[in-house]
């Protein structure tokens, strides 16, 4: 039972805490779960990998995250305890929001947290680079996969599995 009461406490603060989307919280939640629950970076972008290829919202991840803790109950309580609390804030940020109107405050405000929103994203993104990259193959398939998401019109999905097979086939005969 203390695996779900802590998966819900944890699970809430980085719903809170998730401020220009999921992957602001990617490098908290990664140090968390090696340290409460034993799931290491190299699991921890494997389950990320998962959200990313998966039909829905990436951050649907949480919820294999849930289930390997504590099964379909930790899979649930996950679910409730990431996505409620953000919701609710948003719905009531949101009426707050609309009450500014035309404000300058309201504009002062949503300039000062755009850069603070991209600076938590690039951060997710470098703590999940970080762990995955860990070797000149797995560097080169990152900077390639990087330039076809950027450069050309091709599903980023589609990117991702040619890059993860590629990478399956080059380091397990290479």
């Amino acid at each position: 039972m203390s695996h779900l009461v802590s998966l819900a406490l944890s699970f809430g603060l980085l719903s809170l805490l998730a401020v220009g989307g999921g992957t602001a919280v990617l490098p908290e939640m990664q140090t968390l779960l090696a340290h409460q629950f034993g799931i290491d970076h190299l699991r921890f972008v494997h389950i990320y990998s998962i959200g990313q290829i998966a039909p829905g919202p990436n951050m649907l991840m949480v919820l294999v995250i849930g289930f390997q803790v504590a099964g379909l109950v930790g899979a649930g309580v996950v679910l409730l305890s990431f996505f409620l609390p953000s919701s609710i804030l948003c719905f009531y940020a949101g009426r707050i929001w609309k009450r500014f109107g035309e404000s300058p405050w309201r504009r002062s405000i949503q300039n000062a947290l755009e850069p603070i929103s991209i600076g938590l994203m690039a951060s997710g993104v470098y703590a999940v680079a970080k762990s995955s990259v860990v070797s000149p193959i797995t560097l080169g398939l990152a900077l390639i996969s990087l330039y076809f998401i950027l450069r050309t019109k091709i599903n980023p999905v589609f990117v991702i599995l040619g890059s993860g097979l590629l990478g399956f086939l080059l380091l397990k005969y290479l």
